[in-house]
């Protein structure tokens, strides 16, 4: 199966659900988005590492790190592997001087330490078919046209939308950057469109 490599596009605080974030990975050279909910203490580890932080003790994914690097094991890439019931999954590819190894790992934490060792994080087709949302031609979000009261995306009323609203809605959330959102109002939409 062909890998797809994406980039860490942005990190997003959830409005609607306390304690939780988006990581957004971007196709590289494309226009599919892959947003993944995470805990806070994971966005917290991605962040810090995105903005070459230096705590004053090593947090979890730099002891990690360390430790990996003390016993000369190289982290060569990530690979979000699986989609099952909305989470996904994901495995290491380590190396050292004897050996491969392919380790599975939480995907909020292979991109803690993707993000730490500098290296890729890689995807398959079917896992942007199924939890991947597109932007327009020119890398932009599409404008929404109407206005919805915030409510809107509480999933009991996302079922009295109709797809075109939903549409409109998704790419409204879009803008805002509210990833869990849309999320939610891709899921509805795929439900309606499988059926």
């Amino acid at each position: 199966m062909k890998k797809i490599e994406l980039e860490i596009v942005a990190l997003s605080h959830s409005i609607t659900q306390t304690h939780s974030y988006a990581v957004v990975l971007g196709e590289v050279n494309g226009l599919r988005r892959l947003p993944i909910v995470i805990g806070g203490f994971e966005a917290q580890a991605i962040a810090v590492a995105l903005e070459r932080m230096s705590p004053s003790r090593p947090l979890t994914h730099d002891l990690m790190k360390n430790f990996m690097m003390a016993f000369g094991v190289e982290l060569h890439e990530v690979i979000i592997n699986d989609l099952q019931e909305g989470i996904f999954y994901s495995k290491l590819v380590c190396s050292s001087e004897k050996d491969t190894v392919e380790i599975d790992s939480r995907t909020s934490d292979a991109i803690a330490l993707a993000v730490r060792f500098g290296c890729p994080i890689y995807t398959y087709e079917n896992i942007l078919d199924n939890a991947g949302i597109l932007m327009e031609g020119d890398g932009k979000k599409k404008k929404a046209s109407a206005e919805v009261s915030k409510d809107t995306t509480d999933k009991s009323n996302l079922k009295n939308l109709s797809l075109e609203e939903l549409d409109s809605l998704l790419n409204e959330v879009l803008e805002q950057e509210d990833y869990i959102k849309a999320i939610s109002i891709r899921d509805e939409i795929k439900s309606r469109t499988k059926g």
